[in-house]
């Protein structure tokens, strides 16, 4: 069976001691391809303290990005927002309120990479339907407008959330806004950014 979300791995970022995968997520669905987060694909003083190692998706031969029709940011954080320059002159969704952080709030992220020349965002109030059975939601929590992806399945949603959950035990107890709803959610799979395979219910218990 094909799979509907596919992690790329696109970075990894030291974090204290610990070095933290950077993923992005492609959803294919017979209407459309979406990507969502670009990652990084360049070096930025701002973060030489993480010692980005950088696998880009222009290295990625098996993805071919011209047949990515949309892109959504689930927050702008560098780490998110940093190929979205790939895309310009495609749709880009992300929360109207993390859009307008990330473009008047000082130390919030690296406002070039979110400001590229030809950026096409599509700013989203709530929730949103993206294409048939794949949706958006506001999941405050990590950001004041993070938002997460919900595609549905017979088999239960399946949910890309970035950063709304950082690791698995955030989803085993969740304490924000975002991290109850993706639970009251009841999904079979929870994509995260910074973690190579998807969470499920099973995998806290």
């Amino acid at each position: 069976m094909r799979m509907i979300v596919t992690p790329i791995r696109v970075a990894s970022l030291l974090a204290g001691e610990e070095r933290l995968p950077v993923n992005v997520h492609l959803i294919d669905r017979p209407e459309g391809r979406i990507l969502v987060d670009t990652g990084l694909t360049e070096l930025h003083p701002a973060v030489d303290d993480m010692d980005p190692q950088l696998s880009p998706l222009t290295e990625h031969e098996e993805v071919d990005l011209g047949t990515i029709t949309a892109v959504v940011n689930t927050h702008l954080h560098f780490d998110h927002c940093g190929g979205n320059h790939l895309f310009a002159g495609r749709p880009v969704y992300v929360q109207r309120r993390e859009l307008d952080d990330a473009l008047t709030k000082d130390d919030y992220t690296i406002r070039e990479w979110v400001d590229a020349p030809g950026m096409t965002y599509v700013p989203v109030d709530g929730e949103f339907q993206l294409l048939p059975g794949v949706r958006l939601l506001p999941a405050p929590g990590h950001t004041p407008g993070s938002q997460i992806v919900v595609i549905e399945t017979g088999d239960g949603p399946i949910v890309i959330a970035g950063d709304t959950a950082v690791w698995f035990g955030q989803l085993d107890d969740p304490q924000t806004e975002g991290q109850r709803l993706i639970r009251a959610l009841d999904p079979q799979q929870v994509w995260l950014s910074h973690a190579d395979e998807p969470w499920t219910p099973r995998s806290g218990r």
